[in-house]
């Protein structure tokens, strides 16, 4: 599905490490390094058209006119694997409130299940990044969106990063959600019947916190 809301990056040093990524032999710590990179790419990128405001400093040599970011920046990590994102986000917006959304798939019926959530109340922040680095169904990434969005985020200040998609489940969330912004680094065109990315990378939360079981070791 094309949209004008999907943004797919093409870059060599995103192909490189997600390359990494794919690969069964790459370790605990070169999988966060490489989930951080691409996290952090996605991050620029996606934060392009973000509203500055200009103020008036003073450096060694003169005045300038300078400028910050003005909306107040929320990151919606769903654990346990958008975990893996978040430092990445937080070197760009060090002052971002981070709001943690539990959400895990059922194993049998692939129906997402929420069990956490660290919104408050109320909008305390202007826009949110929601972080999850798999999109396979979309189940979970559509079930935190809805969840963002009757905590009070308008769809248009909710941008959704991820490092991998299935072709399915990308369709899914741009139907269900079509002001939705989008940013994944790479689309992969199956899933399996267990609903994995294929090819993939995974289990990311388990490659992330080195928590593989020895049959899930190829």
């Amino acid at each position: 599905m094309s949209s004008e809301k999907l943004h797919v990056l093409t870059h060599p040093v995103v192909n490189a490490r997600l390359s990494k990524l794919r690969e069964t032999k790459t370790n605990s710590k070169e999988f966060r390094e490489g989930i951080h990179d691409i996290s952090m790419i996605l991050g620029i990128e996606s934060s392009r058209d973000l509203e500055e405001e200009t103020f008036s400093g003073q450096t060694p040599i003169g005045p300038f006119t300078g400028s910050v970011i003005k909306p107040r920046i929320g990151l919606a990590p769903i654990l346990r694997a958008g975990m893996g994102m978040t430092d990445a986000l937080l070197d760009l917006f060090p002052a971002a409130s981070v709001y943690h959304l539990g959400i895990f798939r059922e194993k049998v019926s692939l129906q997402p299940v929420e069990y956490y959530s660290k919104l408050p109340p109320n909008p305390t922040v202007d826009q949110v990044f929601l972080l999850d680095p798999l999109i396979a169904t979309g189940g979970t990434a559509c079930a935190a969106l809805n969840m963002i969005l009757e905590w009070g985020i308008p769809v248009n200040k909710i941008k959704l990063l991820c490092v991998l998609a299935s072709q399915d489940g990308l369709n899914r969330v741009l139907k269900d959600f079509p002001g939705v912004e989008v940013w994944v680094s790479a689309v992969d065109p199956h899933l399996t019947p267990n609903g994995l990315i294929a090819p993939g990378l995974g289990d990311t939360g388990d490659r992330l916190y080195n928590t593989l079981k020895d049959s899930d070791i190829i």
